[in-house]
């Protein structure tokens, strides 16, 4: 994977900088860390360095006890000016939070410190994550000052509006939530990847089909794998969709989110949406049945002690999508089973639905699946089968979309 450099400047956001080296380190990437004496205040240097297995570096003078190296490499044979050794190892350089004062030192080249010498002497992509109170980040001067940094070809990933630090306070300031911070340090890694500017469609979720006004059948479906699977894909590039049926998890604002509820809104919006799509990630776990008629208002108490209700099947949406697909566009289908032979039915799946792979996962594993924040799969393929071993969702979609990137023309 990559090697990150995270720099972290002064102020309460901080703390969403530790998450940030979570779950970069989990995605596989080696990250160092700077931090100005100011961040010290909020966040101190033994927790970055616990999360990311290597010392972290503060002053211009200090010595690196790594040599300029990131974790998993060799030590440098010498020791280097550290300014200049880590960014020049590092495939990105981002800076969150970079409060106003650290955003005005890159605007005017000042470099008074181990983190703006770095900035300084970057050649790799600078992303940089404001993060302040909202009155100052409103201020001319800061508008400035990012301006000013975009010009000079610097990604700014725009602060969040809610509550602040300061009892009472409410704007624009808080910094962007750590995966977005992820993902865009992904975009920066893939310039030439083969993802950049296709059109990715995700489904996520569980859809719901109504018995009155207010009951459904429904499944536990979170939606997790799915907006994780989003999430690595927009990471190399691609412009992604959303279909998500009853999901309530953060978004990411560079993904467009169709929301639905039954299957059949799903089934309209997929067959819209496929039209412009070069691949199609079929995660969403669909009802198979619905109720041959939706009753109308509430069923009372005493109407529902004995009730039987008459089912239909739902619209095979993975079928129609793949009887109606253009050549070259890829089709990828979930199988949630259960039991032993749940892998030999997802096998059929991949023939019988004439998709080009099947990812299987046994519900009946504990700890995995549904609403679960980890899982474990099979890909199937005509090709063959790879297994991937019980990870973080975020993991398993990163797997994932470079095991689809292995079926592009």
């Amino acid at each position: 994977m990559a090697k990150l450099l995270l720099g972290v400047s002064g102020g309460i956001a901080a703390f969403k900088a530790l998450e940030f080296v979570r779950l970069a380190t989990e995605r596989g990437h080696a990250v160092r860390v700077i931090q100005t004496h100011s961040s010290k205040r909020f966040v101190g240097t033994a927790s970055f360095a616990a999360l990311t297995g290597a010392p972290v570096l503060s002053g211009e003078f200090e010595r690196d006890p790594l040599r300029g190296s990131f974790p998993g490499e060799p030590l440098g044979e010498h020791d280097p000016a550290s300014h200049l050794a880590l960014v020049g190892a590092a495939d990105v350089f981002v800076i969150a939070p970079a409060s106003a004062n650290t955003i005005a030192k890159l605007a005017n080249g000042l470099a008074d410190n181990l983190l703006t010498n770095a900035a300084l002497a970057a050649r790799c992509p600078l992303i940089v994550a404001p993060a302040m109170n909202h009155r100052m980040f409103e201020h001319p001067a800061t508008q400035a000052n990012i301006a000013l940094l975009r010009e000079r070809g610097v990604t700014i990933i725009e602060p969040g509006t809610g509550r602040l630090a300061t009892p009472g306070e409410h704007g624009i300031g808080r910094l962007a939530e750590p995966a977005e911070l992820l993902a865009a340090c992904e975009v920066a890694l893939a310039p030439n990847s083969s993802w950049r500017g296709r059109g990715v469609l995700v489904t996520a979720g569980g859809t719901r089909e109504p018995i009155d006004a207010v009951r459904h059948i429904a499944n536990r479906s979170s939606g997790r794998m799915g907006f994780a699977i989003a999430e690595a894909a927009l990471g190399r590039g691609a412009e992604v969709v959303v279909i998500a049926a009853n999901v309530s998890l953060q978004r990411d604002p560079r993904i467009r989110y169709i929301d639905v509820e039954s299957t059949e809104q799903l089934a309209t919006a997929c067959a819209a949406e496929a039209e412009t799509a070069d691949v199609l990630v079929m995660c969403a776990a669909v009802a198979d049945l619905r109720p041959a008629a939706e009753l109308n208002g509430k069923l009372s108490r005493g109407a529902t002690d004995r009730l039987t209700l008459e089912l239909e099947a739902t619209p095979d949406i993975l079928a129609g999508l793949a009887a109606a697909r253009r050549n070259g566009q890829k089709l990828v289908g979930f199988a949630a089973e259960h039991g032993a032979q749940g892998i030999e039915r997802a096998r059929e799946k991949l023939q019988g639905k004439q998709v080009d792979m099947i990812v299987y996962n046994d519900i009946s594993s504990e700890g995995i699946g549904f609403d679960s924040p980890d899982n474990e799969v099979t890909l199937i393929t005509a090709k063959g089968e790879q297994h991937l071993p019980r990870a973080p969702k975020s993991t398993i979609a990163m797997q994932l979309i470079e095991a689809i990137e292995a079926l592009q023309p």
